[in-house]
């Protein structure tokens, strides 16, 4: 049943892969680059301080790297236990798929998805009752991780399990959070 599974994910793989054209190779080398999302951030930030205000913003803040701290941590645990090859270093898929970028780590969970869907789920979570439309921050991860696919460094199951385990570390945290400014609104009250 695994093995069926593995082979299907990397069909998958070849054809999303096989999607990709030169011309557009550097749009999706700058995509997949965290520091490139640094203006999205910042501007989920502003909205941030704008609706929760500036303490409940700071106490966001640090949730959030301990958050994506706890998320990295699992990952690479994963990874190192599990240790399955890149689709890069598949040498399976060789001269059947296009590798724009490569990497020596291992595959299996992607840390770009997991963190990635583990930030916007928490501050989804947060935005939800401000904003009808908030769900569509949910394109930077879909966006962020499919560019990884596209580079020739994850399977599609890589990228859906890393999205399970951001979805429940971001709704984790998120229960965190509510217990902090719940007591911390007791505390402000009394």
């Amino acid at each position: 049943m695994l093995e069926k599974i593995i082979e299907l994910d990397k069909k998958l793989f070849i054809f999303l892969n096989n999607l990709g054209s030169e011309p557009f190779d550097g749009i999706w080398l700058l995509i997949t680059k965290q520091f490139n999302w640094i203006p999205f951030f910042l501007l989920l930030l502003v909205i941030l301080y704008k609706k929760i205000g500036p303490k409940k913003l700071l106490i966001v803040l640090l949730i959030v790297a301990v958050m994506i701290t706890f998320s990295d941590q699992v990952t690479n645990l994963v990874k190192n236990n599990i240790q399955r090859l890149r689709p890069c270093n598949d040498e399976e898929l060789s001269g059947l798929i296009r590798i724009v970028r490569d990497s020596e780590t291992f595959s299996y969970f992607s840390g770009h998805a997991s963190n990635s869907m583990a930030a916007i789920m928490f501050v989804f979570l947060i935005l939800r009752r401000f904003y009808k439309y908030s769900y569509l921050i949910f394109l930077y991860p879909l966006i962020f991780a499919y560019s990884r696919i596209y580079l020739g460094l994850h399977f599609p199951l890589d990228i859906i399990s890393g999205y399970i385990f951001g979805s429940l570390v971001g709704v984790l945290f998120y229960r965190i959070y509510m217990l902090i400014s719940t007591k911390l609104k007791t505390e402000t009250e009394t």
